[in-house]
């Protein structure tokens, strides 16, 4: 798929004539006006709504201004919405999407390695509260994921970083192949789009055999536990893909402390995280952390479904209460990496 041919694409699959593209300012300089070129060769009516990059714009404020703009256009319920950027603006639109009207479609456009290997991918969309992320969300399936991984070059090494947190995560889950590959870093450009093509087809089955999230999807949370925790303490001044890093370590270390995995297992996902030169260090106490995810989403009553990798390609899950969580985790790896300090 190419940005170019956009328009051609969404003439067949959508009955719509009005779209309001979203993106934010970073996209908006290298690929905004090819979006809407191409739209409006195949006569779409098409307004752009341009947030501030960051998760300050998964925000209630940012959602709202939205549907204002959405309603003073006004959109109607056969129209849709596009994408056009990483997870904060996906989810942002998508939650819109989902809402706006009680529902009109939404196209996913991702920009980043991280959306179009995890975010875009799903139908999850959400904002944040003060109390944490992603709160505040449906499940609203797009009507299509746009890949065109030519969109992933103007990222800065960081950020397309963040993504390989997530295809890491993927490669942990239950896809050795892809573990054993990615060990060779040059793997990287020549090979992003059967990469992208694997991370995808593995959400996929999670996906269709759990679309709302109540059972073997939560193995895609692998790490995010932690990672949400870490945060929100900072003020997301941590960015997802760091924080999912350390997540996934942290529990490693806590699945070998506790007999649910060997120290190779948590070797081998060190040296991986290491390897693509992810800061693995946590400055948040436990007790700081195990604060912030009293407030996860997934927490159920008393307890919370952590994701523990047995190996390499075996992750299940594991039923703790809230007490058991605040014990292994003041007695963790945590804790040592901080008195390290």
């Amino acid at each position: 798929m190419r940005l170019d041919d956009l328009g051609k694409t969404l003439s067949s699959v959508t009955k719509g004539r009005s779209t309001v593209v979203v993106t934010d300012k970073n996209v908006e300089k290298f690929y905004l006006s090819r979006c809407v070129e191409s739209l409006r060769k195949e006569g779409f009516q098409v307004d752009t709504f341009v947030v501030e990059p960051g998760e300050e714009s998964k925000s209630g404020k940012t959602y709202l201004e939205l549907l204002n703009f959405l309603a003073s256009i006004p959109l109607t319920r056969t129209d849709f919405l596009v994408a056009l950027g990483g997870g904060v603006v996906g989810d942002l639109t998508g939650f819109a999407a989902a809402t706006y009207l009680r529902g009109i479609d939404v196209i996913q456009i991702p920009t980043t390695l991280l959306a179009s290997v995890d975010s875009s991918i799903g139908g999850k969309t959400g904002i944040n509260l003060e109390a944490g992320k992603n709160l505040a969300g449906a499940f609203h399936q797009p009507l299509l994921v746009y890949q065109d991984s030519s969109l992933l070059q103007t990222l800065p090494a960081a950020v397309f970083k963040d993504g390989m947190a997530e295809v890491i995560k993927y490669a942990i889950l239950q896809d050795k192949e892809l573990f054993s590959m990615l060990k060779d870093v040059k793997w990287t450009k020549s090979h992003i789009d059967d990469v992208i093509q694997t991370c995808v087809s593995i959400k996929k089955v999670y996906v269709e055999e759990d679309e709302f999230d109540k059972g073997r999807r939560q193995l895609l949370n692998f790490g995010h536990t932690i990672a949400h925790a870490i945060e929100k303490a900072t003020g997301y001044k941590v960015s997802h893909g760091s924080a999912v890093a350390k997540g996934m370590l942290s529990i490693a270390e806590i699945a070998k402390k506790q007999g649910l995995c060997e120290q190779n297992t948590v070797d081998e996902i060190r040296k991986i995280l290491e390897l693509y030169q992810f800061d693995l260090e946590i400055s948040q106490s436990p007790e700081t952390l195990y604060e912030m995810i009293l407030s996860d989403k997934k927490r159920k009553g008393a307890s919370i479904d952590l994701v523990v990798p047995f190996e390499v390609g075996d992750c299940r899950l594991k039923r703790v209460t809230i007490e058991e969580l605040k014990r292994v985790l003041c007695n963790s790896e945590i804790e040592r990496h901080r008195e390290d300090k």
